[in-house]
């Protein structure tokens, strides 16, 4: 490997010992060495514009995103990078490094070869060996103080991206990874939005995401404002407590976990169980105004129900 490789091998492993180290330029060299140069046998995640492989350093594990070409331009990539060098939170993904490179190759063209440029877009995250949370939906996590940890992570997580004025766009089951104790991450900020300091909403004609979780004000007027984010939470609290998106009485969301709980404790938990639903189901009311204000407003709540013994 060469010199700018292992000098940078070298600096991320002392990262990955150093969680106060800031994400640093890896050079592709570097990438493509712990990869097995992107090898499919590596391959953990795929979507319609990225791939993530597992790269191997030492006895350390990470995940590199190698984004498409036709995903995103320079200045889409630069607006990612830069929100997630905002990012450092226990329930976001810890974000290691970036690489941008480009190189020139001989290319056939209409019977001819010509030299054409080649972009490589990638990103460096901490490995979180459980996968997404989407693959834990239906077991409702075996029992509900996980399920509330996983919750309320994500409130959490949610909470420190806003007030660090970053809309995530995308918030979904398959963007939030859990690691070995079940704590949830968020992750994939390739649509976020970082607003300026007086900023408090922006429109965009592009509209993209994942329909069911899209707030209808964004969905169909592009209006991007802190409640798009709120209303896919409340989707994704909704999926935890019934392993799926729809409306269901609150009753009924009690009477089914109600034989899961432990009886001496299922009066009080059972309420616990109620507030989150509550909140989910303000969070995707249609019209923003009767949503809940701020996730700060949603994490004063859960704290208050935390007061009731656990």
């Amino acid at each position: 490997m060469e010199r700018k490789a292992n000098n940078a091998r070298v600096d991320l492993e002392q990262m990955l010992v150093d969680e106060t180290a800031e994400p640093m330029a890896l050079p592709l060299s570097l990438l493509e060495y712990i990869t097995d140069d992107f090898s499919g046998d590596r391959e953990i995640g795929r979507g319609g514009f990225a791939v993530v492989y597992k790269g191997t350093i030492g006895a350390w594990a990470v995940a590199v995103k190698r984004l498409s070409n036709a995903f995103m331009d320079d200045k889409e990539f630069h607006r990612e990078v830069q929100c997630l060098m905002r990012v450092k939170h226990k329930n976001v993904v810890r974000f290691l490094g970036y690489c941008a490179d480009r190189q020139g190759s001989m290319e056939a063209y209409n019977g001819k070869l010509v030299m054409a440029d080649v972009h490589q877009r990638l990103l460096c995250f901490e490995y979180i060996p459980k996968g997404s949370l989407d693959k834990y939906i239906i077991d409702a996590y075996r029992g509900w103080r996980t399920c509330y940890k996983i919750i309320k992570g994500i409130c959490e997580g949610l909470q420190f991206l806003h007030e660090n004025r970053i809309i995530h766009l995308d918030l979904k089951p398959a963007n939030i990874l859990l690691d070995d104790s079940m704590v949830p991450k968020i992750t994939d900020f390739g649509l976020s939005r970082c607003f300026d300091e007086n900023q408090s909403r922006d429109i965009t004609k592009t509209i993209l995401g994942t329909m069911g979780y899209l707030a209808p004000e964004f969905r169909e007027g592009g209006v991007i404002t802190p409640s798009a984010d709120l209303y896919s939470l409340g989707v994704i609290i909704i999926e935890i407590l019934t392993g799926q998106k729809g409306y269901q009485a609150t009753e009924e969301v009690l009477e089914s976990w109600s034989d899961r709980l432990e009886r001496s404790q299922r009066d009080t938990l059972c309420k616990h169980i109620r507030v989150c639903y509550e909140i989910a189901l303000e969070c995707v009311d249609f019209n923003p105004k009767k949503r809940p204000c701020s996730a700060q407003v949603i994490m004063d709540r859960l704290h208050e129900m935390e007061s009731i013994e656990m």
